[in-house]
């Protein structure tokens, strides 16, 4: 199933730029040109969202909020013509995965979703030992089990489960569960696969996160 994009942006010919290159690439696109039009549009569940900052009846950053507040989990690209590092933190800290600056090229902005829906495991449900993570329930499912995950735990499992039985370095698992620019102790990483094992250890079928001393960690 093709993945859904929701692009608010109210520059029309912009948003008529960022709609037709999406629709080149194979994506399903919803337009919205402002935030309260992005609170209906988001209503249908899209799987990622082009959000303006600088949107004609509210800031990008607070509809970001809102939709989270929704328990929109979907990753969010921010669009922008302030560049500033408070400016690209405050957008992070408001929900969003991504920041990019205008003037951008369109196949910087296709590339930065790719990796991101990639990510997030968009495109179906992937096999985890015996059961199955979904990206639409934002949850690994199984005949009588359902395990909620939290959005970072949900990125690391589909990146693990991306390559079963193969080790994945740590720096891809932090590229994989946080947005750029985001501050990531070093013990972080550790701390969400510590509480992701103590989900998964008592579930049936569920596989098992093994660490790979000094290198990264494997899905058995």
């Amino acid at each position: 199933m093709e993945a859904r994009i929701l692009v608010v942006e109210d520059d029309p010919d912009l948003q008529a730029l960022l709609a037709q290159g999406l629709r080149e690439e194979g994506y399903d696109v919803a337009q919205a040109r402002d935030g309260a039009g992005a609170l209906r549009a988001a209503a249908a569940e899209p799987d990622a969202v082009i959000l303006d900052i600088g949107l004609p009846d509210a800031d990008g950053r607070d509809v970001c909020q809102a939709l989270r507040a929704r328990g929109m989990t979907a990753p969010v690209i921010f669009l922008t013509a302030r560049d500033a590092v408070p400016d690209r933190l405050s957008g992070f800290s408001a929900g969003g995965d991504d920041y990019l600056s205008k003037p951008f090229v369109l196949a910087e902005l296709l590339a930065r979703l790719q990796a991101l829906l990639r990510r997030a495991g968009t495109g179906g449900s992937r096999a985890v030992g015996e059961l199955q993570l979904d990206p639409a329930a934002h949850a690994l499912l199984g005949h009588d089990v359902r395990v909620e995950l939290t959005p970072t735990e949900f990125r690391l499992l589909a990146s693990l489960a991306a390559t079963p039985g193969e080790v994945t370095r740590r720096r891809e698992l932090v590229r994989a569960g946080w947005p750029e620019g985001a501050i990531v102790h070093d013990n972080t990483l550790d701390v969400y696969l510590a509480r992701l094992r103590r989900k998964l250890r008592d579930v049936q079928g569920a596989p098992v996160i093994e660490t790979v001393h000094g290198v990264g960690y494997r899905l058995t």
